[in-house]
């Protein structure tokens, strides 16, 4: 049966100076799936996914949204967890969530329950700026629910957690395909996506180099990502050489 898509990419490209930070990427994101983008640290993950969250403009190549061209007024149905959360330092959780809340013209009902999904119902009145880094990226988590999203974005979202923080994220991530939303998650780390994600794409050099099912187990996950990944550094080197 073919899975239906919420996002897919047609030669998605971001040239920074003459250098293709992101070269003609063609992704297919099944709706109601986690899907790991993986790849070495600057391989292209972070500028691809702030240009499917609008954040920047893509050189060239078109994103589509449940099968139509990609609109600003799709925002309503993204939600985002890019680099460093957004937070007002000197806020409490449920403050950075009112400002938010607010802005979006949302009941603030929806703050007690997003705090609830992401463990921070008993921050009370400690300011964020003295959050562990753990409790920064479950706020910056909780933002990014707050509008119902069925598409989240996330980029290395278990940056600066302990191992109790990463499984507890891993299992609220593997919750939210039944809710229907459905998550693109970027990392480096394949023990991190091994447990977490259903499809993988593989990004090196800015390129896509796999597409496809989560292999069986660690082992062949390590050998496809490295070999995937040499694979292009030898391109390159040719290239170059």
């Amino acid at each position: 049966m073919m899975k239906e898509m919420i996002i897919t990419t047609e030669n998605l490209t971001k040239t920074y100076q003459q250098q293709k930070a992101v070269n003609k990427l063609s992704l297919e994101i099944p709706k109601n799936e986690v899907y790991g983008l993986l790849g070495a640290n600057g391989a292209g993950k972070s500028t691809t996914l702030k240009m499917i969250a609008g954040l920047i403009q893509p050189s060239e190549g078109a994103i589509f949204y449940n099968n139509q061209l990609w609109q600003r007024k799709n925002l309503a149905e993204i939600g985002a967890l890019i680099e460093s959360p957004p937070l007002y330092g000197n806020l409490t959780a449920h403050e950075n969530l009112l400002v938010r809340t607010t802005t979006l013209g949302l009941p603030e009902t929806r703050i007690a329950e997003v705090l609830e999904l992401v463990d921070l119902r008993n921050t009370g009145k400690k300011r964020a700026r003295q959050f562990s880094m753990g409790m920064k990226q479950r706020l910056g988590l909780a933002l990014a629910l707050l509008n119902r999203p069925k598409l989240l974005i996330l980029d290395e979202p278990t940056n600066g957690l302990d191992p109790l923080g990463i499984q507890a994220l891993r299992e609220l991530i593997r919750s939210f395909p039944a809710q229907g939303i459905s998550v693109i998650l970027s990392s480096h780390i394949l023990s991190e996506v091994e447990n977490t994600v259903d499809t993988i794409g593989i990004i090196a050099n800015g390129q896509l180099s796999y597409q496809g099912e989560l292999p069986e187990n660690s082992a062949a996950l390590e050998k496809l990502f490295m070999d995937v990944v040499r694979e292009k550094q030898t391109e390159e080197a040719l290239y170059h050489g």
